[in-house]
């Protein structure tokens, strides 16, 4: 166990974005191993100084990001600095350079975040991936449409957890889904005569997802999840995660073995790394690599060694102990993300404890905020909530998290279109 504060000297920087469902799990793994923490948020000027945020970061502007985590750490020294998720990893990866801290170098993280370098680089480097092109936002897309194989898909560079991710099966679904991408990044705020989105052919298969830990490149797998629900979209929304992998140990060796060689196409070599692949008959395929574990609550189903949690996992890896020996304890598991059937305000949710009464499952996370609105894939980015279940066999698991689901009723206001909205509030209907 490790000291904490200013004797021990063991102090980390965590960066995170305010909504993100990561922080509660490492800010209790780096509790339970001594070590003094501090977070830095996502935050504009003028909140973090509202809030009375001791250290608020622009993720978006990493210059000036890193000069604010180089000036903190004069006083305050890091052992570390690390991205809960995504949204920071490359802010992590230039103040551990700046810092002179082990991390992966900052290309690696900006390669393993943005989709078309990310392709490049795999394409390059000889790893299974689909064929791809780039195409910019003010591309006619009735042109574009008629370039292209089907089934494609298409997909934002930069977004995360399937968002803007759309299957075209003809030149109309594609016409159909360019603009509706489109419109998705320019709400984000990227520029028309700037912004490009990725248009990939479509991997059949099943997909599986790859945890896993890398030190100087080499490869320990933690877990593979299985997804048995299938993704061939027109959207790409992720439900249930079960371990241990049912498939055979050979297609599983091939799979960690593909990891290593993308890992090292990507310039990617110590940290976390979480991987989604397709495998079919010609073997696995990479869909993507990211430098960062699981997201959601999903890691929460995960133990290694004498009940180590992930993210306890990921600080002590990053703090240099060597964790090559740790292993995944052997109960098989599961996790729901519970999609969002129809966007609207959530109002609440029946049948919590009956579905809490389903054999092996050990627990249910709503986290959908009553009288928020929530927005289905492919523009939304969440989930209503997190099914958990354990048990000795994993088709048993499997069949918990799906009674469990059965049992929950959500009450969601449906959203009007704006024309119905209109028609309501001119026949006096109080909107």
């Amino acid at each position: 166990m490790f000291m904490g504060g200013e004797e021990a000297g063991k102090r980390i920087l965590l960066l995170m974005s305010p909504a993100t469902y990561r922080a509660g799990a490492f800010l209790r793994a780096a509790q339970s191993l001594g070590l003094e923490v501090v977070v830095g948020l996502d935050l504009p000027e003028r909140l973090t100084e509202y809030w009375h945020v001791p250290l608020g970061l622009d993720f978006g502007q990493v210059g000036s990001a890193v000069e604010a985590i180089v000036a903190y750490a004069r006083e305050r020294p890091f052992v570390a600095v690390l991205s809960v998720d995504d949204s920071a990893t490359e802010v992590a990866a230039y103040a551990n350079a700046a810092l002179g801290l082990a991390s992966n170098s900052p290309q690696a993280s900006e390669a393993a975040r943005d989709k078309l370098l990310m392709r490049r680089l795999l394409s390059t480097g000889g790893v299974p991936c689909p064929v791809f092109r780039n195409v910019g936002l003010q591309a006619e897309p009735g042109w574009i449409a008629s370039q292209v194989s089907y089934p494609c898909v298409l997909k934002p560079r930069r977004l995360s957890g399937s968002r803007g991710v759309i299957r075209a099966n003809n030149a109309e679904e594609f016409q159909v889904a360019f603009g509706r991408v489109k419109r998705l990044l320019l709400g984000e705020g990227v520029a028309e005569a700037e912004g490009t989105l990725l248009v990939e052919d479509f991997i059949p298969g099943v997909e599986v997802a790859l945890e896993g830990l890398l030190t100087d490149g080499q490869l320990k797998v933690l877990t593979l999840f299985d997804k048995p629900d299938p993704l061939d979209g027109p959207f790409f929304e992720e439900t249930i995660y079960v371990t241990p992998s049912r498939l055979p140990e050979e297609t599983q060796q091939a799979i960690a073995e593909c990891v290593v060689v993308a890992a090292g196409a990507l310039g990617l070599c110590t940290g976390p790394v979480h991987a989604e692949l397709r495998v079919n008959e010609g073997g696995p395929m990479l869909v993507e690599i990211a430098g960062r574990s699981i997201g959601g609550l999903c890691s929460t189903i995960l133990e290694f060694g004498s009940g180590l949690s992930l993210e306890e996992l990921i600080l002590r890896h990053a703090l240099g102990e060597l964790v090559e020996e740790v292993e995944r304890e052997g109960q098989a598991a599961g996790v729901m993300m519970i999609p969002i059937p129809v966007g609207g305000m959530y109002k609440g949710v029946y049948g919590v404890e009956e579905a809490l009464g389903v054999p092996l499952i050990t627990g249910i996370e709503i986290t959908a905020r009553v009288y928020n609105q929530v927005v289905p894939l492919p523009e939304g980015g969440s989930y209503l909530g997190f099914i958990f279940a354990r048990g000795d066999d994993v088709v048993e698991v499997e069949s918990a998290l799906r009674v469990a689901h059965h049992c929950l009723r959500f009450e969601i206001c449906r959203a009007l279109p704006m024309v119905e909205r209109r028609g309501l509030r001119e026949a006096g209907a109080g909107w």
